[in-house]
Order: C-alpha cells, then sequence, then structure tokens
C-alpha cells in the first residue's frame, strides 16, 4: 500500500490535512513502528545505522523528540565543528558538544561527531595572512583536543575526519578573502605522490588515529556518485591513506538530491560507489540525506520525494550482508534546519509524517536478516 499508487494516496492525504493541522504538546506519533524499533528488530546489530540530524539547542524541543522516538544514531549538525568549538582563538566553546554525551549514553544511542577538517571553519583560519604553519598548529591542536575529549565516551562511535576534500574532479583549495566555502587548509602545502595529496587530509588521519583508537573514521565527500572524476580522486586518496598504514574506515556519501534522482543509472553509480567500499572492508555511509521540493509540495512532488528516499535507502540495505551501511537524514522537520524552504524532511514544519517517512518505515520493514 505505500509504494506505487500506495505513495501516491498518502501524498494526497498530506496535502489535504496539512493546512489544516497544528502541533499540539508533543508531536504526533505516524502509524506503524518507529524507525529504530524496525531496525533493531530487522537487522544483525551494528550492520544498519538509521539516524537523523539536529543541532544541541533542539535536544528539548520537538526535533529532540522526535530523534529520540524514531532514531538510535545521531549526527549534531555543527556542535563539533571548528567553527563553533573554536569560533574564538582564544577560548573553547564546548557547551554545544558535551551537551550530547549524557543523552547519547543515557539512551543508548550511536553518534557521529561532525568535525571534519574541510571549508567548515572559523573565519579567523580563513583569514589570508595565516601562515602554512599556524594552519597546522591549529589544526593538530582542535583535533588532539576533540579527540581527547570524547574518545571513549559511550555511543561515540563515528567521527567525520575530513570533508568536502575534492570539488570538479580537483583538490579543493583556498581562496582570497574570507569566503564560506573554501579550504585554507590547502595552503599547508601538498605530497609528492602522482596526486599532490594535501598535507592536511594526511595529518588529520595521523592526529585522528593517535588520539582517537576506540572511534571509526569517516572520509566524507559531497558530490553526486556520478562524478566520476572526483571519485576517483576520492578512492585514490583513501588507498593513499591506506598505504601509509592510516586507518579509514568509512567512506561516506552527503546524499542531498533532487526528488526524482532515482533513476537507473544514478541508482547504478550508488551501488557501485557502496560495493567498491565493501571490497575493500569499507562501511559506507549515506551522511546527509536530504530530498529537496524545490517546486512546492504537491501530490505529485511529495510521491516523488518518498520514492527517491526509498531508493537511495533500498541501495544501501540490499548490500547490507557485504559490510555496513550507514543511512542518516540531514533533517528531522520541515520547521528547522539547513534549507528548509526546499521541504526536505521526513516530518512537515507541523511534525506530521510526510509520505517520505512512511516510505522509509516499508523499505526497512520490506527487509529482515
Amino acid at each position: 500500500m505505500r509504494d506505487g499508487a500506495g505513495l501516491g494516496m498518502l501524498a494526497a492525504a498530506f496535502c489535504l490535512a496539512s493546512a489544516a493541522s497544528g502541533r499540539g504538546e508533543e508531536p504526533p506519533v505516524p502509524e506503524g513502528r518507529r524507525l529504530r524499533e524496525i531496525v533493531r528488530a530487522n537487522y544483525r546489530e551494528g550492520s544498519v545505522l538509521v539516524g537523523a540530524t539536529i543541532g544541541a539547542q533542539d535536544l528539548a524541543r520537538e526535533p529532540g523528540v522526535v530523534l529520540d522516538r524514531e532514531f538510535s544514531y545521531v549526527t549534531p549538525e555543527n556542535d563539533y565543528k571548528q567553527q563553533v568549538v573554536r569560533a574564538d582563538p582564544k577560548a573553547w566553546n564546548w557547551a554545544p558538544a558535551d551537551a550530547w554525551v549524557k543523552p547519547v549514553a543515557d539512551r543508548g544511542k550511536v553518534l557521529r561527531m561532525h568535525c571534519p577538517i574541510g571549508p567548515q571553519c572559523s573565519t579567523w583560519v580563513k583569514d589570508d595572512a595565516r601562515t602554512a604553519a599556524e594552519l597546522e598548529a591549529e589544526l593538530s591542536l582542535f583535533l588532539e583536543t576533540i579527540c581527547r575529549r570524547y574518545n571513549g565516551k559511550a555511543g561515540y562511535r563515528y567521527m567525520d575526519v575530513v570533508n568536502e576534500t575534492v570539488s570538479n574532479g580537483a583538490w579543493h583549495r583556498d581562496g582570497p578573502g574570507t569566503a564560506k566555502w573554501e579550504c585554507p587548509w590547502f595552503r599547508i602545502g601538498q605530497d609528492t605522490d602522482r596526486n599532490r595529496t594535501p598535507l592536511f587530509i594526511r595529518m588529520a588521519f595521523e592526529t585522528a588515529q593517535k588520539h582517537a583508537p576506540d572511534v571509526r573514521f569517516v572520509f566524507n565527500h559531497h558530490e553526486d556518485p556520478s562524478r566520476a572524476d572526483s571519485w576517483k580522486l576520492v578512492k585514490e586518496t583513501v588507498a593513499y591513506l591506506q598505504e601509509r598504514k592510516l586507518r579509514v574506515d568509512a567512506v561516506g556519501w552527503q546524499a542531498h538530491v533532487d526528488a526524482g534522482w532515482d533513476t537507473p543509472q544514478n541508482l547504478a553509480k550508488l551501488g557501485e560507489l557502496i560495493d567498491w567500499a565493501h571490497e575493500r572492508k569499507l562501511e559506507f555511509h549515506v551522511t546527509e540525506a536530504s530530498v529537496w521540493l524545490k517546486k512546492g509540495q504537491a501530490e505529485e512532488d511529495l510521491a516523488a520525494q518518498a520514492r527517491t528516499y526509498r531508493a537511495v535507502l533500498k541501495a544501501l540495505l540490499d548490500r547490507r550482508k557485504t559490510g555496513v551501511v550507514a543511512w542518516n537524514t540531514w533533517h528531522v522537520t520541515d520547521a528547522r534546519g539547513w534549507h528548509v524552504e526546499w521541504l526536505p524532511s521526513l516530518f512537515d514544519a507541523n511534525y506530521r509524517a510526510k509520505p517520505a517517512y512512511f516510505a522509509v518505515q516499508a523499505e526497512l520493514e520490506a527487509h529482515k536478516d
């Protein structure tokens, strides 16, 4: 009932009800089993992770209620990033990151620290006057400190070590000024290997390996699997790190896509990427799942969003027996978060489950170990 024509019926019902529905004291609970309950019942422990992202500021609000109810895996949005923890070079801001320690331990959740070395860093780091030596010192200080602070904490299983290191088939470099999306760490220098790999990538994994032995390391990337030149460079960089006896445990893809992305060609490229990771004993994580509705939320748009979410999840679940797979939606609700104007979430602004939620629920129920 929840695929094919069934998704269209759900989308139509959602459209008719959304304008009249308001949020009560607690977010409404969808029918069926909770997503975390399905994962626990249907899959071998640790083989399938299904999670979501919020910030610490929402832990005690409706997004936190939905997160706790539906997901056993969590990625704090910006709370562990250098731009938050080290916004001031003379002080450390641990409040948002520390806010997760007790809830994760008390509720038995798995947490991925999204603290990668990449373009999301403090404005002062991006200052053009910053020298390579200063950047190297800050990279080492930040990663060593965050690793030592959280290594061994209950539930702290994963960490994004680097992110968005490649763009359009080439290294992601720094730029003039303090542009939001530049990578100043590139100024540290490049190695002498065939690809002239930026030294900051090796340094980040060296530091993480030394100071976070209990954490599994993710090499995260943002571009579509069809971007073959970029993924070739990512794959070669993973091999570069492994040749230097540095541990890479997982490869991540930020699956920010439009509704309707799930063509046979796109899904085949995703499948090839997951297979490549598993053949090398790497986990594969969809780290930031979004399905954008850029044309609104008519019945057919909601149904397309649901199909796309389900197809990406299916590509993972079909391969769960060859290696660990993880799926993390970057949104809990259309009320809060990044680009909510494109309505990317499983829950609407009133915390009502959208057809996409039921598509994810149905796909999880469709498999069983």
